[in-house]
Formats: C-alpha cells, sequence, structure tokens
C-alpha cells in the first residue's frame, strides 16, 4: 500500500483505524492533563525589584512600584541588597540622606553640593516637600507594601557584610535570602527591576 495516498472512506474522507484513533484520543487527552496540571491556576502577574540604593530618594522608587503593583493584585518581591539594606533597616531608615552631589536634579552646582551639611539641608527640604504634599513617608510605605502582601527581602550576604542583625529589620522583612533565591524569582517573573 503507497504512503502516497492514504485510505478514503465512500465519501472521500481519510479513514482511520479505531485503534489509531483511540491511540491518538488518549495522547491528547494525557496532554490536556499535562497542560492543566501544569496551569497551577495563578495568572496573577509576578515583579521582582532589587533595591541596591540606600539614600533617602531612592528609597521611595522600590517600595511607591512595589505597593503600586501589589494593589493591582500583582506578586511582587523586592530583593534590598547592599546600601539597598538600610531601607529596611528600622533604625537606619529613619536617618536617609539625600545625595546633593551628582544629582543633576539638584539647583545647585556639585561644587556646593559638596559642601559640608548641603545633603543634610537637600533632605530637610524634601522631606518638608512630601510633608507639604500629604506624600506617604518610608516607614508608611514600607508597613503598606508588608500589608499589601509584598515581599521585601533583605539579603544576607549584606547582612552578614554590614553586621547587621536579623531584629534590626521591620516586622515581616524576610531574611536570609541569598542572590540565588532572587534569580529565581526574577526567572519567574514579568516584570523585573534593579533600583
Amino acid at each position: 500500500m503507497s504512503t502516497d495516498n492514504p485510505p478514503t472512506t465512500d465519501d472521500g474522507g481519510p479513514a482511520f483505524d479505531s485503534e489509531e484513533f483511540r491511540a491518538l484520543r488518549e495522547r491528547v487527552e494525557e496532554l490536556e492533563e499535562a497542560v492543566a496540571e501544569s496551569d497551577d491556576g495563578d495568572s496573577r502577574k509576578k515583579m521582582t525589584i532589587i533595591a541596591t540604593q540606600g539614600t533617602f530618594d531612592m528609597a521611595y522608587p522600590p517600595l511607591i512600584l512595589a505597593s503600586t503593583a501589589a494593589a493591582f493584585g500583582w506578586e511582587v518581591v523586592v530583593f534590598h541588597t547592599f546600601w539597598g539594606l538600610d531601607i529596611l533597616h528600622e533604625e537606619k531608615s529613619k536617618k536617609l540622606k539625600l545625595s546633593a552631589v551628582g544629582n543633576p536634579s539638584m539647583p545647585v552646582p556639585n561644587a556646593l553640593a559638596a559642601l559640608p551639611g548641603m545633603d543634610a539641608m537637600a533632605t530637610k527640604m524634601m522631606q518638608k516637600k512630601i510633608d507639604e504634599n500629604g506624600t506617604a513617608t518610608i516607614e508608611e510605605l514600607i508597613d503598606l507594601s508588608l500589608e499589601s502582601g509584598v515581599d521585601l527581602q533583605a539579603c544576607q550576604m549584606t547582612i552578614e557584610l554590614m553586621d547587621y542583625d536579623e531584629d534590626d529589620f521591620y516586622d515581616g522583612v524576610t531574611t536570609g535570602v541569598g542572590a540565588a533565591t532572587a534569580l529565581q524569582h526574577m526567572a519567574e517573573s514579568d516584570v523585573q527591576l534593579l533600583v
């Protein structure tokens, strides 16, 4: 029998061997089950943010983005490493400074921005604007993020490097997290940001 001309029925359609058809149907059912099992039912978007900077002005972007994404129902992880870890440190987060040097948006030249006390003055000016505008504080954004289900993570290597204690961080912060875990979250995320 030639393979070029498959067998046909009386009406000209292709004829199938009933055993072949049964095997094909079983295979389709197996594939459908496999797809159903692989779909965990969680169709939420996922976002991972890596926070590396611990200045006053750089504490806001990861917290605002994280809490906003969580409000939209996204699963959000913010991995804080190096100076970004200070954002989650209860004591240090209250003393973060805005760096005036090298900031192109500052209304003063770098030569003046480098003078002693300019960082403190720039920070006070920004805090005043935040208060006048009714913008949430860093502490409020941390609380909001945690209440919204954001997983705020503290890099274990940085905790050890900076000689911090795990009790130094806000309640609800996840400690003991390494780079491998952060990479896994990034690989599974729809959105990955480095701040």
